[in-house]
Formats: C-alpha cells, sequence, structure tokens
C-alpha cells in the first residue's frame, strides 16, 4: 500500500541527507498516517488518514 492520506492526498517526499562534508544520499520524508476507523456515508470504514487531518476534525471517528 502507498502512503497517501486517503482525505488530503499527502504523500512522501523526497530530498537528500547532507553530511558536514556536504556528501549527498537520497533520502525519504513519510507523512505521519494512522489507520483510523471512520464513519463515511452512514458506514464504519478503515482510512488512512495523516495527523494534520484528524488534528483539523476533518474525520468523524467510529467508537
Amino acid at each position: 500500500m502507498s502512503k497517501i492520506c486517503d482525505i488530503c492526498g499527502k504523500n512522501s517526499l523526497y530530498g537528500h541527507t547532507i553530511s558536514h562534508a556536504h556528501n549527498l544520499s537520497k533520502r525519504q520524508w513519510l507523512p505521519n498516517l494512522q489507520k483510523v476507523n471512520a464513519l463515511v456515508d452512514g458506514k464504519k470504514v478503515t482510512l488512512r488518514v495523516c495527523t494534520s487531518c484528524l488534528k483539523a476534525g476533518k474525520v468523524q471517528k467510529v467508537k
């Protein structure tokens, strides 16, 4: 499964790690995704949602 938020579409970013000697090596930043049981159209669905969407209240959790 890919690391993409089901709500906002946030995904991984790519860049370089730079050492003190300015050596470059490839690296990847991953979004902070959580599996959440959410209410979608009156049904319980498991979503992969980033924490910024959870904090903003874009997802209604099922208890």
